[in-house]
C-alpha cells in the first residue's frame, strides 16, 4: 500500500505523443539493429547464437582468410529482442537500435536488410556497450525518482 500511495501523490507527467516523444532508457532493446559494416567480419557468430534463427548472412572469400559480407537480413517480425546476438558479436558491429516505433502493416515488411540496418537514422543503444552511455541523452522519466532537465524545462517547471 505505501508504494501506492508514494506514486499516487508525485507529479504527473505527460506529452502529446507524436508530437513529443520522450528519451528512452540508454540500454533500451528497441525493435531495430544497427550494424556497422566496416566492423563486420561475417563470422557469422551473431547468427549462431541467435535462438529462433531470425538472422541470415551470405558471405563470400575476399582474399587470404577473408570474408565479405554479401548480405545480412533480419527477420525482425520472429525476432524476440534478447539481444543475444550484440552479446556475441566479438568485434562490436551489432547494436541494438533505440527505435520503438517499428510497427507495419504486412509481416512481409519486417525483414530488415542491409540497407536498413546501415541507415544514418539508426540511432544505437548502449546494450551490450556500456561505454557508450556517456553519448547518448538521459532518460525522460528516470526511475530513480528524478525528471530530466529537458522534460521539467518543457512542462514548465
Amino acid at each position: 500500500m505505501a508504494l501506492t500511495l508514494k506514486h499516487l501523490f508525485r507529479k504527473k507527467v505527460s506529452t502529446q505523443y507524436p508530437e513529443k516523444r520522450l528519451e528512452t532508457s540508454r540500454r533500451i532493446r528497441g525493435q531495430q539493429f544497427v550494424w556497422r559494416s566496416d566492423l563486420c567480419t561475417g563470422c557469422a557468430t551473431c547468427a549462431k547464437s541467435c535462438p529462433h534463427g531470425i538472422i541470415r548472412i551470405t558471405t563470400s572469400k575476399n582474399g587470404e582468410n577473408k570474408y565479405k559480407v554479401d548480405s545480412i537480413v533480419f527477420d525482425t517480425g520472429r525476432c524476440m529482442f534478447c539481444g543475444l546476438c550484440v552479446e556475441a558479436c566479438p568485434y562490436n558491429a551489432l547494436y541494438m537500435g533505440r527505435s520503438y516505433e517499428q510497427s507495419r502493416y504486412s509481416r512481409k515488411l519486417l525483414w530488415a536488410d542491409m540497407e536498413e540496418l546501415m541507415s544514418p537514422d539508426n540511432e544505437a543503444s548502449s546494450y551490450g556497450h556500456p561505454e557508450m552511455d556517456e553519448k547518448l541523452p538521459l532518460q525522460t522519466l528516470l526511475v530513480y525518482g528524478q525528471i530530466s532537465k529537458d522534460m521539467a524545462d518543457k512542462n514548465g517547471s
